[in-house]
């Protein structure tokens, strides 16, 4: 095991998930990632990362089982040693007219969006309080903080994410883990290809969707210089929400 501080992201095989896992590797983190089907993806990323010089593994789990979490975050310790940055990424979507929307979407979104950040959070700040340090960063959207039409679902995971953090926040402070939120806005990536991006961008400022590289940025700095920043929300979003 290496002096590297270590960086464990769920959802991390593609899109905002892969380029956060990039960014601490570049900035020295080995990372450990989950994914929870795609093997190709996972592989491919985990030989860029390893390209790199750190260390770096994929665990295939499901982020809405308690147990399957709770075995992955023993894996991680086991392999790495020791978990210094904690990213909550893994999302699904299952939109539809909340009238129309089966129990099932609903289970799914708050399951996978939601439950998860207590499933991998609750083992991960075991070790975090015994080493005094540690980061959390849990993926929000805009969509928890203004609401969208057609997203009951994903607008409420994203919600409760939010209050997570800032209680969350308030506990561990004085174990000096830090827990904070980013909110990304419309980012390209696989779940935002198929919406209509020029009607879109005519609302935000800067008349652009942001790339996964933003979000990615984002994390590095909660995880390396926010040394005095903690519970807060940080929107990513190219100034829709203001």
């Amino acid at each position: 095991m290496g002096e590297n501080k270590v960086a464990l992201i769920t959802g991390a095989s593609r899109g905002i998930g892969r380029a956060c896992a990039m960014e601490l590797a570049k900035a020295g983190y080995d990372v450990a990632i989950s994914y929870a089907g795609n093997e190709e993806a996972a592989n491919k990323t985990i030989n860029e990362l390893k390209s790199l010089n750190i260390n770096a593994k994929a665990y295939k789990f499901d982020v809405a089982n308690k147990d399957a979490c709770t075995q992955a975050v023993e894996e991680v310790l086991k392999d790495f040693g020791k978990i210094d940055v904690l990213v909550n990424n893994a999302g699904i979507t299952r939109d539809g007219l909340f009238m129309r929307m089966s129990s099932d979407n609903w289970e799914a979104v708050i399951n996978t969006n939601l439950n998860s950040a207590f499933y991998m959070t609750n083992p991960v700040i075991r070790t975090m309080i015994k080493q005094r340090s540690g980061c959390i960063v849990n993926m929000s959207s805009i969509s928890g903080i203004m609401g969208n039409p057609g997203q009951a679902n994903y607008s409420t995971a994203k919600a409760g994410l939010i209050g997570f953090t800032k209680s969350l926040a308030k506990e561990l402070g004085s174990r000096n883990i830090r827990v904070n939120a980013i909110a990304p806005g419309f980012i390209q990536t696989d779940m935002t290809k198929d919406l209509d991006t020029e009607k879109i961008t005519e609302h935000i400022p800067l008349k652009r969707l942001g790339q996964p590289e933003d979000i990615a940025k984002t994390v590095k700095f909660l995880a390396e210089d926010a040394t005095y920043i903690t519970g807060q929300v940080i929107g990513v979003d190219g100034g829709l929400v203001i």
